[in-house]
């Protein structure tokens, strides 16, 4: 008995280690492609290749994207309503947020996920300069444009792009 569970289990093992073998290139290769794709949208139109690097803010790396002429791509994570939100925000030589893209969320479907198609939310930050508006929702006092019955997931969107600014004035500072 002892020796079929064995052989069954190292069959099992080197079937699995198979198919990872042959599906790790693709994978990588789509989330390759996905970021790319992010970024294109993020911001302006650019030359070349952006180049992938990090810093440390306040003792939280982040990771980010450097297109010279275009900007930074800057991915931020709050926590929402549901669980992490992940964005990649796109902020412009001058410090204004380009374009805003939601990577992965957890939010409730039909309410808070609703920040990544809500054209009326998402485009209100095209533009937006941190430095002169304040990045909270209107019930808090600030100038951002709730998704209704989204309050915590407007908060949690607007946090992550205040986040990108952050680490944008922290990258910018010994320029």
């Amino acid at each position: 008995m002892v020796l079929s569970l064995t052989l069954v289990c190292l069959v099992c093992s080197a079937v699995l280690g198979c198919v990872y073998a042959v599906t790790a290139a693709p994978i990588k290769a789509a989330e390759d492609a996905k970021t790319t794709a992010s970024i294109a949208r993020v911001l302006p139109a650019f030359e070349g290749q952006p180049s992938k690097e990090s810093v440390s803010v306040d003792g939280v790396d982040y990771t980010y994207y450097r297109a010279p002429g275009a900007g930074y791509a800057v991915i931020s994570t709050v926590v929402g309503f549901g669980g992490p939100l992940t964005l990649m925000v796109g902020i412009g030589e001058d410090g204004l947020v380009c374009n805003t893209v939601v990577l992965s969320h957890s939010e409730t479907p039909g309410l808070g996920a609703k920040c990544t198609s809500d054209t009326h939310f998402i485009d209100q930050f095209k533009g937006w300069d941190p430095a002169q508006k304040s990045l909270s929702v209107r019930k808090d006092g600030g100038e951002v444009d709730a998704i209704t019955a989204s309050t915590i997931t407007s908060r949690a969107y607007s946090a992550a792009i205040s986040q990108a600014y952050v680490v944008f004035k922290k990258l910018t500072e010994n320029e």
